[in-house]
């Protein structure tokens, strides 16, 4: 059972923690639980969109989505696998953690008890079975050990003079783009730019422009073999150390690190 037959079944049982791991590269639409949801991305990337803005979460990253929150889910590259837990509910007002949806580097603690579940995958797993108290201790860890959400988020426009800006800022995200530069290109003058991404998507220009950069940088060192300099070049980074700054602020990892893990978990799953 793949995770979309599984979508029905995950709300049956209200005190229960669903089980679920699997290998994939799908779009999962629009569609919400009863239940909060841990999910660990092991191996490749997965995309959250969630009132027109796009949360990227890449690998030995894990998020949490509230219970009742509609999202879509797509998990982009084909060696990924998702590990995921659908909590109980009843006890989400205990930390404002719960509440919120949010993106995490994962600590190797929490990503070997996740791995552990897989012995209760595709299963509902309740008080009355053996060792549920360890399901409660990591959905209780979690606020304790990981305080700070990641800020890896794109907004969307349906504003069509900012789909052509974002489309050309996308499609030529190498160039060495300013706000001055790109302003010009589209007839308008700075001011006018800044406030049209800030009334617009709620985010300024270079900070969307940061943004893009470090999710392409993220696509492109998962799923292809160019060097990291190389990539940083690809991005509009004319210095490795200053992509590598940037990567880590939005991260908390820098890009070797993340090649390094994509490269060990293919090397395990073949």
């Amino acid at each position: 059972m793949g995770l979309i037959a599984a979508l029905p079944h995950i709300d049956e049982h209200a005190k229960s923690v669903f089980v679920m791991h699997e290998k994939s590269e799908k779009l999962i639409p629009f569609h919400k639980h009863t239940k909060g949801q841990l999910s660990y991305v092991e191996g490749g990337i997965a995309y959250i969109t969630i009132d027109n803005r796009t949360y990227v979460v890449p690998a030995r990253h894990f998020f949490w989505i509230p219970q009742g929150m509609e999202h879509i889910l797509e998990v982009g590259h084909s060696a990924t696998v998702l590990h995921s837990l659908y909590f109980y509910a009843h006890d989400d007002g205990s930390d404002p953690f719960y509440g919120r949806l949010g993106i995490y580097p994962a600590s190797e603690l929490l990503i070997q008890m996740i791995k552990y579940t897989e012995i209760w995958d595709e299963k509902h797993i309740t008080a009355e079975d053996e060792n549920f108290e360890f399901l409660i201790a990591l959905k209780k860890i979690l606020p304790k050990t990981h305080k700070q959400p990641l800020p890896i988020i794109l907004p969307a426009t349906h504003n069509k003079q900012m789909m052509r800006i974002v489309s050309y800022l996308e499609w030529n995200i190498g160039e060495k783009h300013t706000l001055a530069n790109v302003s010009t290109r589209f007839g308008l003058s700075e001011r006018s730019m800044s406030r049209l991404f800030k009334a617009d998507m709620d985010i300024s220009f270079l900070q969307y422009l940061k943004t893009l950069r470090i999710i392409k940088a993220i696509e492109l060192l998962l799923n292809t073999d160019k060097s990291i300099s190389e990539i940083a070049d690809d991005v509009g980074y004319s210095s490795v150390s200053a992509f590598s700054d940037t990567f880590h602020e939005f991260t908390r990892s820098r890009p070797s690190d993340l090649r390094k893990s994509s490269k060990a978990f293919k090397n395990t799953s073949t």
